[in-house]
């Protein structure tokens, strides 16, 4: 079937499209299905000796050692618990750092001598596993030959089972390190850069009088996607194979009316969302908002806090949910962050707070902030963090497809910079003038509709073009991209925060020894802290012209591209921080460095050879193709006599000469000898072959408004983005 009528013979398929038979029952009450296939809290209090039981919630509530005793008991129950599911496979579960989630299925059943087989899963095969690591990234940390790596039980993320139409597996989150111990994966520092997070916050927690439990960080992703249909999908080689669409013109409606935003959800893609979260709260994964979002085809979902290696768990099992219930509907789901050039890219906007237990959440300031020392505090820990270490939180979301968002008028600017509102700011203002003494009412909205309840409103706005934004009782970091673990980014504001946390405890505490009294000591230090790192505080317009301006006079750093950013994570200064704090030590750091460099590169890669093959095989034939008809009918009209109007066909073979020359230049940056270092190879990517790909496109763009639509090959953007 030639290529023409793919495309058209997928538009007739999408307009045939029947919805699947609901696997569901509508009578289902969500609470009723709410974690099924969690070996919960509550499931282990029932199922396990009140001894172990109370021994994995010291571990799992207050961060207390594991006891290694109780392998065999909590082995033994979840074994039980998953085989009355149906499963008949346990895998640990790991995040590996190709940013994917990583799995080993191995059997219950065992062997016995008598020819029978018995169902095992003993303490020691819940507790650690043997997965090759030889074929995984590593960045220099294995060599190829050296195959041995270790997963570990993560008992603070709960275990699951997985169903599958031919069959349900227990799953079990684990962390991935190298005989060596050293992290090949997202978890294990995750977890450490918690540790260290919660060591200096309960100092601080001391300090104001508490005996505080422990301090963990929260996590509340909101997840962008897009949507097409599948028949579109697979008429697209470069959505197959890289994510994104390296051609297509923008069509002549867009998102410029705003008319997609929060409007009404189609009926298909409800019917996925209905899916998807009966999917997720039968895995506990507390999904609460979903919402049309700002591009046609594009759409959230926002689920509720929870603790961050909890939330980063169920990040990955989110995605690969969407993916499987999305091709049952028919759709493919994307989560590039940039799937159409023109319209709105997907973020991953990362929620973040601390908290415990017993104080709550440390970042909610209350009616009178400028009361509040503590929330005080906490918040000025994050102002000094970001404003330290900004460079670092660029790096931990900068990948190849993250630098089509960044800095475009969509998404926050690569400035990282935070915005606290008028009365955060006006509070920080006159502390730094020595104390506050009041902070700016809530008000009430006047509607001017008798009929309307009153409408409180919050003293300050929000600022949807900061990166790192208070938005009452978090901060949201909207950098991250859609396609990104939220391990990495939390790694980095977890480490970070445990140094600015660090560094006024030990402030004050200094000061205390010296005489200085409690209250003064923490005046002191709020106010060399708003003095010193205030530069970082800016509530304007981040997409504005001037903010670049503003922002190199103020020094905070502008780094546009993955390859000005991934530099940060091996400085001096990055190094020594998470050294210090035991979350990376040296040559963990220089791995995540290489990775990040071999990831782009490849990326890019990919890219470039798949803008050739398409270029080359569909594009240009059906430009050609559309040339000759074109000639053949003016020939045959001057052989006629009449009078032949040429620029038809000098529309026509002008780009499809550019077209020629780009693929021409593309292929010979693809053909050049390869650089000598990792570095110099991602920045042929970037400088060479990105540019390359970019002349490719134009021409190929421009002949999509010139070549007969019957001709065209791909589907367009007019047609995956409003066939739905």
């Amino acid at each position: 079937m030639s290529g023409n009528n793919v495309r058209l013979q997928a538009i007739k398929d999408v307009e045939a499209y029947v919805p699947p038979t609901a696997s569901f029952e509508l009578t289902e009450a969500p609470g009723e299905i709410f974690g099924e296939n969690v070996f919960s809290k509550a499931v282990m209090q029932r199922r396990l000796p009140k001894s172990v039981y109370k021994s994995v919630l010291a571990t799992i509530d207050h961060s207390a050692p594991l006891d290694p005793m109780i392998a065999d008991a909590v082995a033994s129950a979840m074994k039980d618990w998953a085989m009355e599911k149906g499963a008949t496979h346990y895998a640990h579960v790991f995040y590996p750092l190709t940013g994917l989630t990583a799995e080993k299925h191995d059997s219950f059943l065992e062997p016995a001598g008598d020819g029978s087989a018995l169902a095992e899963f003993a303490g020691k095969t819940l507790t650690q596993g043997e997965p090759d690591a030889s074929s995984f990234p590593s960045g220099g940390l294995r060599n190829t030959f050296e195959a041995r790596g270790y997963t570990g039980w993560d008992v603070t993320s709960p275990a699951y089972v997985l169903e599958n139409p031919n069959g349900n597996t227990l799953c079990i989150p684990t962390i991935f390190v190298s005989m060596t111990g050293e992290a090949l994966d997202h978890k294990t520092p995750l977890l450490r850069s918690q540790q260290a997070m919660a060591e200096h916050a309960e100092r601080i927690l001391r300090l104001f009088g508490h005996e505080p439990d422990r301090v963990v960080s929260y996590c509340g992703a909101e997840q962008e996607y897009f949507l097409v249909d599948r028949h579109f999908f697979l008429a697209r080689p470069d959505l197959l194979n890289a994510g994104r669409t390296l051609f297509g013109s923008k069509p002549p409606k867009g998102q410029e009316f705003d008319d997609h935003y929060f409007g009404a959800i189609p009926e298909r893609v409800l019917g996925f969302m209905m899916d998807t979260e009966r999917e997720l709260f039968k895995l506990g994964i507390p999904a609460k908002t979903r919402h049309n979002e700002v591009a046609p085809g594009q759409f959230e979902i926002a689920p509720m806090f929870e603790r961050a290696n909890v939330a980063a768990d169920h990040q990955q099992l989110l995605m690969t949910t969407f993916k499987t219930i999305a091709k049952k509907h028919g759709m493919e789901c994307l989560f590039h962050e940039k799937p159409f050039e023109g319209v709105n890219g997907s973020g991953k906007h990362v929620n973040f707070s601390l908290g415990n237990t017993t104080e709550g959440n440390l970042l909610l300031p209350g009616d009178n902030p400028h009361d509040n020392a503590q929330f005080l505090v906490f918040c000025g820990a994050v102002i000094r963090a970001v404003h330290q270490y900004g460079g670092l939180l660029r790096a931990s979301v900068a990948s190849a497809s993250n630098d089509h968002r960044l800095g475009a008028n969509e998404a926050p600017p690569a400035i990282i910079s935070i915005f606290l509102g008028d009365q955060l700011t006006d509070v920080f203002d006159q502390i730094a003038k020595g104390g506050a003494t009041s902070s700016k009412d809530k008000g009430t909205l006047m509607v001017g509709v008798d009929t309307l309840p009153v409408l409180p409103t919050d003293p300050g706005d929000r600022n949807r073009t900061s990166p790192f934004a208070f938005t009452g009782n978090r901060f949201e970091f909207r950098a991250p991209g859609s396609m990104q673990s939220v391990a990495g980014p939390m790694v980095t504001i977890n480490t970070i925060m445990a140094e600015a946390l660090d560094y006024i405890a030990t402030n004050i505490e200094d000061a205390m020894a010296a005489g200085t009294e409690f209250n003064t000591a923490v005046q002191d230090v709020l106010s060399e802290i708003i003095s010193d790192h205030g530069a970082v505080v800016f509530n304007g317009d981040g997409y504005s012209e001037n903010w670049q301006i503003e922002a190199a006079a103020r020094g905070l750093p502008n780094l546009r591209t993955t390859l000005d950013a991934l530099p940060e994570l091996v400085s001096g200064p990055s190094i020594k921080l998470f050294e210090q704090y035991k979350v990376f030590s040296e040559r963990e750091m220089h791995s995540r460095y290489e990775i990040g460099l071999e990831q782009y590169a490849l990326s890019i890669g990919v890219e470039a050879r798949l803008t050739l093959e398409v270029g080359a095989t569909s594009v240009l034939p059906a430009a050609m193709r559309y040339q000759t008809e074109v000639a053949v009918n003016l020939g045959a009209l001057k052989a006629a006599g009449v009078e032949v109007d040429t620029a038809p066909l000098e529309l026509v073979s002008g780009p499809v000469s550019d077209l020629r020359v780009a693929l021409g230049a593309l292929a010979a940056a693809l053909q050049a000898d390869s650089p000598e270092t990792p570095m110099a190879e991602a920045v042929h990517s970037r400088d060479v072959l990105l540019p390359a790909m970019a002349a490719v496109r134009s021409a190929a763009d421009e002949l999509e408004g010139i070549v007969a639509d019957d001709l065209w090959p791909l589907p367009t953007y007019q047609e995956m983005l409003f066939i739905l």
